[in-house]
């Protein structure tokens, strides 16, 4: 089985969504279900309908993050960046500088299932993290990216 890599707080994320799934949604959506059954005809009770459909996807969902969690590979983001030397690894918070454009720009290098651009967290496999993966401070990198090509030059790098 292939291991997906995931930081500590992407797995915390995930635990709690698992946690929250299990505890407070289904027996929610079980609490809908039976109040609906009481209404009588279950061949034109949208309610019930509504209600199982939404428990077909939480039930999925369940599974999906429990399949994400036993396939993870979580990654000690402070111990691994105390053997990177320096260089820009999974995990690393990288401060950068556009050269183009002068913006200064904060991203840390996460799983897939974490990255969230709004909150600086960057997929490993996007094109950006891609380019920056292995290089140090002071080095600068051209990234093709949908909008075209930017010029990023490594500020500081950071394991936390």
């Amino acid at each position: 089985m292939d291991r997906t890599p995931l930081t500590e707080s992407g797995a915390k994320a995930l635990r709690e969504e698992l946690e929250r799934l299990k505890k407070t949604e289904r027996p929610r959506i079980v609490a809908a279900i039976e109040e609906a059954r009481a209404h009588g005809d279950l061949k034109e009770n949208a309610e019930y309908h509504a209600a199982k459909e939404e428990q077909s996807f939480n039930e999925g969902r369940i599974a999906e993050v429990e399949s994400k969690l036993a396939s993870a590979q979580i990654v000690d983001v402070a111990k691994a960046g105390a053997q990177a030397n320096g260089r820009i690894i999974f995990g690393a918070t990288v401060d950068l500088a556009d050269e183009d454009s002068g913006d200064e720009l904060t991203y840390q290098i996460v799983g897939e299932d974490e990255a969230d651009i709004k909150k600086g967290l960057l997929s490993f496999a996007s094109p950006i993290a891609r380019a920056l993966i292995g290089k140090s401070e002071g080095d600068v990198v051209d990234v093709e990216v949908p909008g075209g090509k930017r010029t990023l030059e490594v500020v500081e790098v950071r394991y936390r």
